[in-house]
């Protein structure tokens, strides 16, 4: 059902970007191979990759997206000023895709937790993250050097903004009837 959903929004949501390998509208300045499209239900996101800084992240990441992996997965964790957490097909926070990651973590110098930094979420262990990311939605400079920053927003952070937040008294930021990624594709393969 996940999927047929996902068929559908990406039908009516991606189809207004046109038929070109690169759409029109793309900024000139990204590489659409290591740029991510994300549509949520009030727009789209445009995410840019860092190959250069967690090369095995990002290719994960690109390889989910063209499995349509995150098609359809909720926006579980939501946090006022702090993060907007995806990823997960379960919805429950432990899910994944069951092929965890080596860490890649950048030095704050390289790479730091301003607002729009898309990052890899993962558990407790250093080496364990899978397919659920993060965006922040304020600067975080106390998350540097210990998750693996891949990519940053670089159009549509408003629509970021408007996804549906936790309860202030629900310290996990877990959210009830949260909103859904609707489609998450690789800009060179629309």
């Amino acid at each position: 059902m996940r999927a047929l959903m996902a068929a559908v929004a990406v039908a009516f949501g991606l189809a207004s970007f046109g038929a070109s390998a690169t759409p029109t509208w793309f900024p000139p300045d990204l590489d659409p191979e290591n740029t991510l499209i994300m549509l949520t239900r009030d727009g789209t996101v445009l995410i840019a990759l860092r190959p250069d800084l967690a090369p095995n992240h990002v290719a994960q990441v690109k390889r989910l997206a063209r499995a349509w992996f995150y098609d359809g997965t909720p926006f579980h964790r939501v946090i006022d000023g702090f993060v907007v957490q995806g990823g997960d097909p379960t919805g429950t926070g432990d899910g994944g895709s069951g092929k965890q990651l080596k860490a890649e973590f950048s030095p704050p110098e390289k790479a730091s937790h301003v607002r729009g930094t898309v990052a890899m979420a993962r558990d407790s262990g250093v080496d364990t993250a899978d397919s659920q990311f993060y965006i922040t939605l304020a600067d975080v400079p106390r998350l540097d050097g210990k998750y693996t920053i891949f990519g940053a927003v670089v159009s549509g952070m408003e629509f970021v903004d408007a996804l549906k937040k936790a309860d202030k008294k629900v310290k996990s930021g877990k959210v009830t009837d949260p909103d859904w990624l609707i489609a998450m594709r690789v800009a060179a393969d629309l």
